[in-house]
């Protein structure tokens, strides 16, 4: 599938018959890279699968008032983000009254038929979920996806220094974490 043409996509958004039509095409295009992306955060297929659909959802939603100050990629990896955060904070009030609360990252992601790695692999994800949202979101954002501080900045709305810093403090973390592991 080509590209989207940025232009073309802003100009069928400004009316409802265009973003009637333009909108399955932004999912096609868009839904592989969000999915990934949101998988990295919440970890498991089915809750990726859930929160990717809160994100067409949302954006659908918010398609009247977007107005292309932004490049769609990066709109779209916002409200992705923002929905994976929200997503992770449901699940965290949630399992404090669970019976699932005991069963680690690691496990829940080796009994996950979709989870394809090791053991290894998933002490590194038991290990990124510990950390603050921030430092997860740089650490992904950064390591998995290889995004440039500047991107990030303008996903997250935050400083190239403060993200450097939350990057280089995960990774830390990561490290330390790993080590007790061993």
């Amino acid at each position: 599938m080509t590209p989207l043409d940025e232009a073309e996509v802003i100009r069928l958004l400004a009316s409802p018959e265009g973003r009637q039509k333009v909108f399955p095409m932004i999912v096609d295009q868009y839904s592989q890279s969000l999915y990934w992306k949101i998988r990295s955060i919440v970890l498991t297929h089915e809750d990726a699968d859930d929160v990717l659909q809160n994100t067409f959802l949302k954006a659908w939603k918010s398609l009247p008032t977007f107005q292309g100050k932004a490049k769609l990629s990066t709109w779209l990896y916002r409200i992705a983000i923002n929905e994976s955060l929200d997503f992770l904070r449901h699940q965290k009030t949630a399992a404090l009254s669970s019976a699932d609360a005991d069963l680690s990252v690691a496990n829940r992601l080796l009994a996950d038929d979709y989870f394809d790695g090791d053991k290894s692999q998933a002490v590194l994800q038991e290990t990124i979920a510990t950390l603050p949202d921030v430092q997860r979101m740089v650490f992904t954002l950064r390591y998995y996806d290889e995004m440039k501080y500047s991107e990030m900045s303008e996903i997250l709305g935050t400083s190239e220094g403060s993200l450097k810093a939350s990057y280089h403090i995960a990774v830390q973390k990561i490290t330390d974490y790993v080590k007790r592991y061993e």
